[in-house]
């Protein structure tokens, strides 16, 4: 039978191979071995359930080999052209679903290259010269993390772009900002909103520096120690879209840094989608009422029919958790790898994996949240007349108006906070008497400053919460992130 069916290995797989059909079936175990591996080391060791999805990639890494190979004159060119007849027949089988996968084989690359032998024969023997699995497995995975990183980036693009528009939206909403979640000051909505669109900002640099530096082709370096035929790296990493060949061949095949440093910034990505994600959960709460989503993204319970939760929040908050644990996983992976390619490294792509797929649903998953929400701007400013908000401006108002040393103006203020909450009121609701009593250089223009709105526009420094000030950092972030 086929060797697509899994259970026996056929004529071109074995002139692939160069066996006999008596010998081992196992094209990487060769002629070197006289027994069969074990059904438990077969288990253990195939890959192509996880690592198929770099099929797109492990072709595209042939084709470019196979032409330099043609080019250098190392591949006749009638063989160079079958092999590339052959990849696009398998391209096309496996867009359309009906290429088989044979654990057997171990691994992608494997079954490609058997696929390969079964449809064009004697060349595809030869498409391996001068090239290892070890730098085959290296370029293919550069160049899925590559597509995925630049996917990641627009999925970033447009959950920043759904904070711009609420930001602009609510340029002037205000709310109590918070520290130790206590309230703090009042700032704007739009002004919080701004602030995660610096996170992810960041969060694609991380992401666009991973990719720059990965963007180097390992395929050339063979197992380890390069290669005895002609090749031209040069040719194969600019058509591949690298920028340039890795520059030792024990380091490009045995490099995971890439890897690490992917998972490193998703781990950051994670840590601020739960961030914004907690937030987004507690103020769909009817403790805080800030915010509502749409129905579409929230449940209910199975028992309690008044219940409306902010499910999706929730599991975007616990996804950090495995975004974390992908990267502390390859990490132990890699701490005590000698030099240069250990079967360990097979560990590398299922957390890679994981973690691209589950990035590309909670960012999306985010951006949904945040462009559906409504904000009830009347319920957020209520929550400003908690805390005493606008002590701040209260003891900042001595220092400027009065000459007051910061530290006795914040005493004083203390003091007038703690005579407020005595009476059950605001500090703008103390009388003048009761004031001037704490302080006698308190007079009645200090009433200017303890109004919310007051409060708010007079933090007018740069990068700070007045309404003019977050119009403006709104429209300059969408020059930066969104041109």
């Amino acid at each position: 039978m086929s060797p697509r069916t899994g259970t026996s290995i056929d004529n071109p797989l074995r002139r692939l191979i160069g066996m006999s059909a008596t010998n081992n079936p196992n094209p990487v175990r060769g002629g070197r071995f006289r027994e069969e591996p074990s059904a438990i080391m077969e288990r253990i060791n195939a890959s192509v359930d996880f690592d198929r999805q770099l099929a797109p990639y492990d072709i595209a890494g042939s084709r470019a080999h196979a032409s330099m190979l043609a080019a250098t004159g190392i591949l006749s060119v009638a063989d160079n052209d079958a092999i590339q007849e052959g990849l696009d027949r398998i391209a096309r089988e496996i867009e359309e679903g009906t290429m088989t996968w044979d654990p057997a084989l171990e691994d992608v690359h494997m079954n490609i290259e058997a696929r390969l032998a079964e449809l064009i024969g004697e060349p595809a023997r030869r498409l391996h010269t001068a090239r290892s699995r070890n730098d085959q497995v290296a370029t293919d995975l550069r160049l899925w993390l590559r597509d995925h990183l630049d996917h990641l980036d627009d999925a970033l693009t447009r959950l920043q772009e759904s904070l711009i528009v609420q930001a602009e939206r609510h340029a002037a909403s205000v709310m109590p900002g918070m520290t130790h979640l206590q309230p703090a000051q009042p700032v704007t909505f739009g002004h919080h909103m701004l602030a995660y669109v610096e996170m992810f900002g960041r969060d694609r640099g991380r992401l666009k520096d991973c990719r720059r530096r990965m963007n180097e082709s390992p395929l050339g370096a063979a197992a380890l120690a390069g290669t005895s035929f002609p090749v031209d790296r040069e040719a194969t990493a600019a058509s591949l879209g690298f920028d340039r060949p890795a520059a030792n061949s024990m380091d490009a095949v045995s490099d995971r840094d890439f890897c690490l440093e992917f998972l490193a910034a998703g781990a950051i990505i994670g840590v601020h989608l739960s961030r914004l994600a907690e937030e987004l959960v507690l103020w769909t709460s009817p403790t805080f009422g800030f915010v509502r989503l749409p129905d579409s993204l929230t449940t209910g319970s199975s028992i309690m029919p008044q219940k409306r939760n902010a499910d999706a929040a929730e599991l975007v908050r616990g996804k950090a958790g495995r975004l974390t644990g992908a990267l502390v996983s390859l990490l132990t992976v890699l701490k005590g790898l000698p030099m240069t390619y250990g079967k360990d490294m097979q560990e590398d792509k299922e957390p890679l994996f994981d973690a691209a797929a589950t990035l590309m649903l909670v960012i999306p998953a985010t951006a949904a949240m945040i462009g559906g929400m409504t904000v009830d701007t009347q319920a957020m400013r209520a929550r400003t007349d908690d805390g005493f908000v606008t002590a701040t401006d209260l003891a900042d108002w001595l220092v400027r108006e009065k000459g007051l040393a910061f530290r006795e103006a914040h005493h004083t203020t203390g003091r007038l906070v703690a005579l407020a909450e005595e009476k059950g009121c605001d500090l703008a609701s103390l009388p003048l008497d009761a004031m001037r009593r704490v302080d006698d250089r308190l007079d009645a223009s200090v009433r200017q400053v303890l109004t919310i709105d007051a409060s708010v526009a007079s933090r007018a420094s740069p990068g700070g919460t007045a309404p003019q000030r977050v119009a403006e950092a709104a429209e300059e972030a969408r020059r930066r992130y969104l041109a």
